[in-house]
């Protein structure tokens, strides 16, 4: 099943969810994760992600757009790339990633997913025996092709089907958000920023969501094999 954000609510919680943000959420999350982030925090609302912070001496807030007083990041891959994360928490609040994972929260296998680490989240989905899996599809309520065509490419990889990448990177190569982010209309972003997220299975980890007490908490996770 696939749905956007809208369709969830007053929806059966779903078994298990996939929450796909390609651009540019769960991208920068998996960066967060390469460059040594311990976890990630997914706040509802930018007050949150600050209350958080400054309740936790060391932890990082991130945001979607400028840069603005209080936050120490924004949402753009190739901006935290050069950023020493090793041991830290990372605060993430963005328009659509964090919303989609907050509205499938009780879920029992929520893994969050983008291009980089499609390989990865499908071995943990058959690992885990995940059969009836929900594809949230966050950009756009629901209509974000780069979005769709990570799910589709995902749940393909986790159905067995031996799938080339290439057809589904183009359509999110093709997909308003490179647009916008290639021509500079989503602020906080830059010019390498689509490139990073087209780059398939860059990460060899999943990003599973839980239960942290009151947090959402989001964790790297290795396959098995």
């Amino acid at each position: 099943m696939f749905a956007g954000i809208p369709e969830l609510a007053g929806a059966a919680v779903p078994r298990t969810a996939v929450v796909v943000d390609v651009m540019r959420a769960f991208t920068v999350a998996a960066w967060a994760f390469e460059r040594g982030a311990e976890k990630i925090v997914l706040a509802a609302t930018l007050d949150e992600a600050l209350a958080l912070k400054h309740a936790n001496p060391g932890w990082l807030a991130l945001k979607d757009g400028a840069l603005e007083e209080g936050f120490d990041a924004v949402n753009s891959p190739a901006l935290l790339r050069s950023v020493d994360l090793s041991g830290r928490t990372v605060v993430q609040k963005t328009t659509a990633g964090t919303v989609g994972a907050l509205a499938v929260a009780d879920a029992p296998l929520i893994l969050c997913a983008s291009f980089v680490v499609a390989g990865a989240t499908a071995r943990v989905l058959r690992e885990r025996g995940a059969t009836e899996v929900t594809y949230v599809v966050t950009g756009e309520d629901g209509r974000a092709d780069e979005d769709l065509a990570c799910a589709e490419y995902v749940a393909a990889l986790a159905g067995g089907s031996a799938t080339e990448a290439d057809p589904y990177v183009e359509r999110a190569r093709k997909s308003q958000a490179a647009a916008e982010l290639t021509t500079g209309v989503r602020s906080g972003s830059h010019p390498e920023d689509v490139e990073l997220c087209v780059q398939t299975d860059r990460f060899p980890f999943a990003m599973e969501a839980r239960r942290e007490g009151p947090l959402m908490v989001l964790r790297p996770v290795a396959p098995q094999a």
